[in-house]
């Protein structure tokens, strides 16, 4: 253990190239900073720049977590897609609030966003699931996630049948499949320094106004 934490801190932390960031002139909103900031991480050609954690709460209180793709931001919140049948789903239903965090290293910047979480309309729902490629709407509709998988085998059967189903069918839809919508109350901005003086700005909606605060470091 003790040659382990050595080799730890002597891992390089903090190698990005943060751009300019002036947190004064920042937009009055979050969804404008937020959209800035996810569109240099794309022209950056930051890898998957538009993977999350999305953390729930459990039925027995723990947190959990997992890393998904955001769909689109909008006046409303942020958007993300799952089934309403999986765990996320799940506890979503039992606890409707979540925080969702994104880090692009290559660009040393931090986003958090905390809130609460709606269910779009079906149509928009299964307009989303539609626009998804057929391998991936093919294994939405075996509708087996984090069961436990018995012969791997299986699941390639499952795909395989389902995939003929979206051949024969092309706008069949699963019954589960649901667009999420993050309507954050508090988004934090993070910006990493090489001295640990890190700039972090904090947005917190008051009634139908948003509120910004420099944080310390």
């Amino acid at each position: 253990m003790t040659d382990l934490r050595t080799r730890l801190r002597a891992v390089p932390t903090l190698t990005g190239t943060p751009p300019q960031f002036d947190p004064a002139a920042a937009s009055d909103d979050p969804q404008t900073l937020f959209t800035e900031w996810l569109l240099t991480a794309v022209d950056q050609q930051v890898p998957e720049p538009l993977a999350a954690t999305l953390s729930t709460v459990r039925a027995d209180g723990r947190p959990n977590a997992r890393v998904l793709i955001l769909k689109d931001v909008t006046a409303e919140g942020w958007q993300f897609a799952t089934s309403a049948a999986s765990p996320t789903g799940v506890e979503l239903a039992a606890t409707p609030y979540a925080a969702l965090t994104f880090y692009w290293i290559p660009l040393g910047r931090q986003v958090r966003l905390l809130g609460q979480v709606e269910a779009a309309a079906p149509d928009e729902s299964a307009r989303d699931f539609l626009a998804r490629p057929i391998p991936a709407r093919a294994e939405s509709l075996a509708a087996r996630q984090s069961d436990v998988l018995a012969d791997p085998s299986d699941v390639g059967a499952a795909v395989a049948e389902q995939t003929e189903r979206l051949l024969a069918d092309p706008g069949l839809v699963a019954k589960n499949w649901t667009l999420y919508t993050l309507r954050a109350d508090e988004v934090e901005f993070w910006q990493a320094d090489p001295d640990r003086r890190h700039l972090r700005l904090r947005y917190r909606l008051d009634a139908e106004n948003w509120t910004k605060e420099r944080l310390w470091p």
